[in-house]
């Protein structure tokens, strides 16, 4: 099959968009409102964009609690979401009020960053904290900008909880990390595999 996205009539009963795009790694992102309450929320639109400087995004569909904090405040966390913690992941996920503490009503341990004035997930096994350096409205072929606001930060610190760590690397196998798919369709990425790159003669 094919179709055109500008009339989006592929006549399936959901939208394979996001599922041809996938699995996505979840972003949790801490924020702290300028008014001091803590904000915690997963979003599928994030990744790693660059390694020098270590540069991350996350994507809101609108303008939302974390985007605005962000914002506001110049600062995010990401904690890492894995198997163990995708209950919590799923509860920090319903849309509340803006001052509702998501980690408290998510069961979470809320810890503050060692360098970012934002939150984090205390048992999570990895969190980066990061510096907010641009903060886009990406725009479409028509220019209009897009229902999206993308913030990208630059990561200043990283915690690591060292029983994922073997042999001087972090094991997926234990860390169990969860990926979106399509739809509401997640999976673990437990199933690790090593793959070399070719070498050309």
């Amino acid at each position: 099959m094919f179709y055109p996205t500008d009339t989006n009539k592929h006549g399936l009963a959901h939208d394979p968009f996001k599922a041809i795009v996938a699995p996505r790694p979840i972003g949790w992102i801490g924020t702290k409102g300028t008014d001091g309450s803590l904000n915690l929320g997963p979003y599928s639109f994030f990744n790693a964009i660059s390694d020098r400087p270590k540069l991350v995004m996350f994507s809101s569909s609108g303008r939302k609690h974390s985007q605005q904090n962000a914002r506001e405040t110049g600062v995010f966390t990401c904690s890492f979401v894995s198997r163990n913690l995708i209950d919590q992941m799923n509860l920090s996920s319903a849309t509340v009020p803006y001052g509702v503490n998501e980690f408290e009503f998510s069961g979470l341990t809320a810890k503050q960053g060692e360098i970012v004035d934002a939150p984090y997930v205390a048992e999570a096994f990895a969190v980066l904290e990061c510096k907010v350096t641009e903060i886009i409205e990406p725009r479409g072929l028509s220019g209009e900008p897009s229902e999206n606001v993308m913030v990208i930060g630059e990561v200043v610190g990283i915690h690591i909880d060292e029983t994922i760590i073997r042999e001087g690397r972090l094991d997926m196998a234990i860390a169990r990390p969860v990926a979106r798919m399509g739809y509401m369709d997640y999976a673990e990425g437990s199933d690790v595999f090593e793959l070399m790159r070719p070498k050309m003669p």
